[in-house]
């Protein structure tokens, strides 16, 4: 992997991670599109680089994480992810991640499931207050961003979409998400580095690259998503993923 390599998947990373249509699948689409074969490092840099862009969450929201109760359901909410994630760590990066076939589906089918959720959504006060997180409901919402494991699925799908279900208003769903974002992909670093730290060795200016990129790039994505989640429903974005799996497998893959 290049330095442009990099440069462009941080791109590509700060730009997708908080939008419901897969950071993970848009990483190893792009690799695939590059050329890029989905060696050790290249997996280890699809989950790595996403730190980068979780870091513009701790940026934009730290006084936020100044407030105890708020910490704790993050630590609640991230509970399912942290048991299942490591339990399934070995099988998802051996036999999922970067698989094309895999992502594909996922993005189709997560696709139809926004598509259809936006059809019979749930009513919305359109309030933002983040006391309606109980701790039941934010293990319940860590629940659903498990399902996020399978390449493609979108962590912030999964969890905007569960929240939803279960009674928080878009906008503070939409914030909790964010959040949570931070201690699951600061855990999924932490692993990706304890395990595969002999991958990265020689490829530190690779990373920093696309660290420093997905770090920017999410700065201003994140505040553009909030701004639009005022104004839009999500129904586009399943539009977007269904297409996008369609268009690539009929295109790059057949």
């Amino acid at each position: 992997m290049s330095l442009l390599h990099a440069f462009i998947l941080g791109i590509v990373e700060g730009i997708t991670e908080f939008l419901p249509i897969s950071s993970t699948a848009h990483m190893v689409l792009t690799s695939h599109l590059l050329g890029l074969e989905e060696s050790a490092f290249v997996k280890s840099f699809e989950i790595i680089v996403q730190l980068g862009a979780i870091l513009a969450v701790v940026a934009l929201y730290w006084r936020k994480l100044l407030d105890w109760d708020v910490l704790l359901k993050m630590a609640v909410g991230f509970i399912p992810t942290g048991i299942i994630g490591l339990t399934v760590y070995k099988a998802v990066k051996s036999y999922l991640l970067g698989n094309v076939a895999i992502v594909l589906a996922a993005l189709l089918v997560g696709g139809i499931v926004l598509i259809v959720f936006e059809r019979f959504r749930p009513a919305d006060d359109g309030a933002l207050d983040l006391s309606e997180i109980t701790y039941r409901r934010a293990i319940l919402i860590g629940l659903f961003q498990s399902v996020a494991i399978i390449p493609g699925v979108s962590r912030s799908a999964a969890t905007i979409v569960g929240g939803r279900l279960i009674g928080v208003s878009k906008r503070t769903i939409v914030e909790f998400s964010f959040l949570l974002a931070i201690p699951t992909m600061a855990a999924a670093t932490g692993l990706e580095l304890l395990k595969g730290y002999r991958d990265l060795v020689g490829h530190v200016d690779v990373l920093a690259v696309g660290f420093i990129v997905s770090f920017v790039v999410a700065l201003l994505a994140i505040r553009s998503f909030l701004g639009y989640v005022k104004r839009h429903s999500f129904a586009a974005f399943g539009w977007y993923r269904v297409v996008l799996a369609v268009a690539y497998f009929l295109v790059f893959v057949r």
